[in-house]
């Protein structure tokens, strides 16, 4: 049965561009971000309005220029954004790109004791860390440098601090968390190129993994100072103490699972505002630090 001769194609056109820029805006977490992209669409709608009318030749050129110039704009402006959706795309991690991530990578209230615990003693103690935690990204072996060792255990504090013993082969690697598990150790991360002079190695690997992936975050201990550090979406809130990131986890944690849980129940924008919301709270800071061995 022929598909386009029962069902209207101009509905179909409304539907797939509707269910398109739905997909878009629920993608969008920044304000001024969506301003930008509200404005390239209605420039893509008036180009398409003015080619519906034949007498209008030099407005359509000129408005179709206009569009290309802005489409190269963007391109370079979400160039980070656009490589994070076509390796979504690529690997076929849909439900990533959705935003409904799988129940065993969505982090507990257990996740942020472990974590906040294990990272004030290794900060009092000056043992570097880095602790990747996905909430959603689906993070795969693909995705780093090294994907390291293969752990598959519960999560605890007494882990964690056992990878980072110094006299352990694992301890300059970073650790992967998806919900309550440790996957991974000694993952070596791609590293950021901002910043470099003002980083150390830990800081650049924590924030080159949130700028390709906006559902995983990273908890960094400092070897030099014991300084505690959070990164998310390419930006790095230092130093912190472990009142505040504990604070900060269960901020981003919750946003994460009322995003997931809002996809199923109601508009998902709401559930961008709240991730806005807590991820708004980090910010480069301006101190520097020696890069780590």
């Amino acid at each position: 049965m022929n598909l386009w001769g029962v069902v209207d194609p101009r509905l179909l056109d409304v539907l797939f561009a509707s269910a398109l820029g739905v997909l878009l805006f629920s993608r969008v977490n920044e304000r001024r971000t969506l301003w930008l992209l509200r404005g390239y669409l209605f420039l893509v709608a008036l180009a398409w309005f003015v080619q519906r009318f034949e007498n209008l030749p030099l407005t359509s050129k000129l408005v179709d220029a206009l569009v290309l110039a802005c489409s190269l704009s963007l391109a370079i402006l979400w160039q980070g954004e656009l490589r994070r959706l076509m390796e979504l795309l690529g690997t076929g991690r849909l439900a990533v790109l959705l935003g409904n991530p799988q129940n065993e990578l969505r982090a507990t209230a257990s996740t942020v004791a472990q974590l906040t615990e294990a990272a004030g003693r290794l900060s009092q103690s000056r043992r570097g860390a880095l602790v990747v935690v996905d909430m959603g990204s689906d993070l795969r072996p693909e995705d780093f440098l090294n994907p390291g060792v293969l752990i598959d255990a519960q999560l605890s504090s007494e882990l964690l601090l056992n990878l980072f013993a110094s006299d352990t082969p694992l301890h300059d690697g970073a650790v992967l968390v998806k919900g309550n598990r440790i996957v991974s150790a000694g993952v070596i991360l791609p590293l950021s190129r901002q910043g470099i002079s003002r980083y150390g190695t830990r800081h650049l690997a924590a924030l080159g993994i949130t700028e390709r992936f906006d559902r995983c975050i990273c908890v960094v201990v400092s070897e030099e100072t014991g300084t505690l550090s959070l990164a998310n979406q390419g930006r790095l809130e230092r130093p912190i103490t472990s009142s505040r990131l504990q604070d900060l986890l269960k901020e981003l944690i919750a946003s994460s699972s009322g995003a997931a849980a809002t996809k199923g129940a109601s508009s998902p924008v709401k559930a961008s505002a709240v991730a806005t919301q807590a991820s708004s709270r980090l910010s480069v800071s301006s101190s520097s630090e020696e890069p780590l061995p």
